[in-house]
């Protein structure tokens, strides 16, 4: 089976590996130009043709994939199959019918729930309990191909999107595997329209705290929107984002200042002593929060922050 393989990301590169493992004949590497990174602005290249390299696989990275020259380079390799897992780019119609069994797509959710480019962030945010891989049979639409196969999995309690789509991306590469050594026996299922939800690009404003949301969404965003835009609100004028936090109902406390504070604003500082730092959330609730980061600064324990800032309780972030 000739196979072109168009991948970007690290989440992509144990899809790649688990092809070559199987013997599969990979003709090409298609993957995202490098992109400047860091303070340096050095040109950086992609996790996947890292991989491709050192694997001693051919790499291509077209700045435009909508162009003759593109098309006609894809589809003089003459492949049996596409695999598509995070390339970062919508794919012509012309690509899609170039190899002789489609174009097969690794996406990181149950479809036809989370369509789109952010499964794994939304997922979290919007606190399901399962997700999974799905293969699909790629078409022209935005993840709305028949599905291939699927599996599920469970999302851990405090789990952050990096950490689910690490475990995602290594179950992915073995759903493959499976869908490539079944390719021409499997049943594409159509999608039920009526099922569709959708994960859209996330944007930085996606992470501004709202302190008026009760404490569990507020967590969830916290974990949700890491690496980026992360969840984030302000303190003394300058960006201050969350890393780790947990939930909790304020009249739950037996004692002490969060037991006196069931009518505090939310945004308010109602503990900021030793190494516990509690702001008041909405519907009377609370975040604890055990690390955040300073605009300017690395990441830190809550002790730190409030001696090092001198935080009190009273005070107010978000503003």
């Amino acid at each position: 089976m000739k196979l072109v393989f168009m991948g970007t990301p690290e989440t992509a590169v144990p899809s790649l590996r688990r092809c070559v493992e199987d013997g599969r004949e990979v003709v090409a590497v298609w993957t995202q130009p490098d992109r400047p990174a860091g303070r340096g602005e050095r040109l950086k290249e992609p996790p996947v043709k890292e991989f491709a390299l050192a694997h001693g696989l051919r790499v291509e990275q077209p700045q435009k994939i909508k162009i003759e020259q593109s098309r006609d380079l894809f589809e003089s390799y003459d492949a049996d199959v596409a695999v598509v897992v995070a390339y970062g780019r919508i794919l012509p119609p012309a690509f899609l019918r170039a190899p002789r069994l489609g174009c097969v797509n690794v996406h990181f959710s149950l479809l036809p729930k989370y369509r789109g480019a952010a499964p794994v962030n939304w997922a979290v945010v919007r606190g399901e309990r399962e997700t999974g891989v799905t293969t699909m049979q790629m078409d022209e639409g935005l993840d709305t191909g028949p599905t291939l196969l699927q599996r599920a999995l469970a999302i851990g309690e405090r789990e952050t999107a990096p950490e689910l789509l690490v475990r995602l991306s290594l179950m992915g590469a073995e759903l493959l595997s499976e869908t490539l050594a079944r390719l021409e026996e499997i049943e594409p299922r159509a999608q039920r329209e009526e099922d569709a939800t959708h994960a859209p690009l996330l944007r930085r404003e996606d992470g501004l705290i709202d302190w008026t949301r009760d404490a569990p969404e507020v967590e969830r965003r916290v974990r949700g929107f890491q690496p980026w835009p992360n969840a984030y609100t302000s303190h003394g004028g300058r960006r201050l984002i969350l890393w780790r936090a947990e939930p909790f109902v304020i009249g739950e406390a037996r004692h002490g200042a969060l037991a006196e504070a069931t009518d505090a604003e939310a945004g308010m500082i109602v503990e900021a002593r030793g190494d516990e730092l509690v702001v008041a959330c909405g519907s009377g609730t609370a975040l604890r929060v055990f690390e955040l980061q300073p605009e300017g600064k690395q990441r830190m324990k809550a002790r730190d922050f409030i001696n090092g800032m001198r935080v009190r309780a009273g005070e107010r972030v978000g503003e």
